[in-house]
């Protein structure tokens, strides 16, 4: 299968949600339930303050990762997808949804979470480097990061294991490796953020 050179545009995620409402059966699949359970279950924190999502889509985990902190940030790069998410999460008033593409496009706020669900492999290496200081300029001293990655093969610009360990091996001289798993189609990787907060980029 060939790979995207470049990262992903917009357009191919328009294109994807356009077919399909839910192409990834984020709603219905037994696998993708297991994995958002995981991936709660990886939170080293029963609780936080700030937390940013990027790639929230329709808003499934974003629905149960709410119930996890105090106000949340949810982004995504579709229009009608964060309408969609607005819908699942209509009761949770402590949700902002933006409409951005990453990392070209971020928040200003701090946040002591940031969660990467299935979407660092969507970037080229230099989109992946932008995003790495992205998170460096946005993530408090003491701050989580939590990666999550197919590990299937795809026609993205990274794989499952590029993505992970390139933005571990990247975020190096401010966050270490705390956690690490493999599941069955997926890895996690939990890190946390050392030393003091850099300008923001």
């Amino acid at each position: 299968m060939s790979r995207h050179p470049t990262s992903l545009s917009p357009e191919y995620f328009s294109g994807m949600y356009a077919d399909d409402p839910d192409p990834w059966r984020f709603a219905t699949s037994g696998y993708e339930h297991e994995k958002y359970a995981a991936t709660l279950a990886s939170l080293p924190r029963d609780r936080y303050a700030s937390v940013l999502e990027v790639g929230c889509s329709i808003g499934v985990l974003t629905r149960q990762l709410a119930n996890r902190c105090e106000k949340l940030t949810a982004l995504d790069v579709v229009p009608s997808v964060l309408e969609s998410a607005r819908r699942m999460c209509a009761s949770l008033d402590h949700i902002r949804f933006q409409l951005a593409t990453v990392p070209s496009e971020w928040p200003d706020d701090r946040f002591d979470l940031i969660l990467l669900s299935e979407v660092v492999y969507y970037l080229d290496r230099a989109d992946l480097a932008l995003l790495v200081a992205r998170v460096e300029g946005s993530l408090l001293p003491g701050g989580d990061v939590v990666l999550v990655h197919y590990l299937g093969e795809t026609d993205y610009p990274l794989t499952g294991d590029e993505a992970a360990d390139g933005f571990i091996e990247t975020a190096s001289a401010f966050a270490t490796l705390e956690d690490q798993s493999r599941k069955d189609g997926y890895r996690i990787d939990v890190l946390r953020r050392t030393g003091v907060e850099a300008a923001r980029p």
